[in-house]
């Protein structure tokens, strides 16, 4: 389109959602860091969560640095979460551009945490149905949190649904607040300062 400037093309967070599995057998594994996030954002921004029966979640508000934004935990099962985020998607009017998603990464180890825009879906199955529920739509931006690979392709599953240790929950817990941190350029839209800002930690 001519004339237009990359200010143009920014476009706000309006929609932060953190996937995993619901219960507490589920709450200490690593498929549950995307939950961890938002949950550690919802309480850095004095918010409380919401149960939400049309959107098959947990929903909160928060406003950083004047732009409201809603936070999301599913309380479906990680292969079911676009059920969740497209029912309030839909209802929000929100576009997929204008979410965050923030979720478990294998290919990272424990400590390692990257916004990612666009791209493929990596077999991440709660990226897959997500997407599927958005139209097909892939511009949703992620935020990948490391929780470290099994060595084997055999070990996925048992590895993402294993409680943590110790000591990588506290790896994982000191790069999510490294991501808060970058929160408010994120959420209006500056990506690559907010990439800058989180790659260089």
């Amino acid at each position: 389109m001519p004339g237009l400037t990359e200010a143009d093309s920014i476009l706000p967070l309006k929609l932060i959602v953190g996937i995993g599995n619901p219960g507490a057998d589920y709450a200490n594994t690593r498929h549950n860091a995307g939950v961890w996030f938002v949950e550690r954002l919802a309480e850095k921004f004095g918010a409380s969560f919401k149960a939400e029966k049309k959107f098959f979640g947990r929903t909160s508000l928060i406003s950083v640095d004047g732009i409201e934004v809603r936070l999301l935990v599913p309380d479906t099962y990680m292969n079911e979460s676009g059920k969740s985020v497209g029912a309030l998607a839909n209802f929000f009017k929100i576009e997929a551009a204008e979410i965050l998603v923030a979720h478990d990464e294998i290919d990272f180890p424990s400590g390692k945490i990257r916004f990612k825009q666009d791209g493929g879906l990596a077999g991440h199955n709660g990226l897959r149905d997500i997407s599927s529920r958005l139209a097909g739509a892939t511009d949703f931006n992620r935020l990948r949190i490391g929780v470290g690979h099994p060595g084997d392709r055999s070990g996925v599953t048992g590895h993402v649904l294993g409680k943590v240790s110790k000591a990588d929950r506290e790896l994982i817990e000191n790069c999510i607040e490294d991501a808060i941190a970058t929160i408010p350029v994120a959420v209006r839209g500056d990506w690559q300062l907010a990439m800058q800002q989180l790659h260089n930690v």
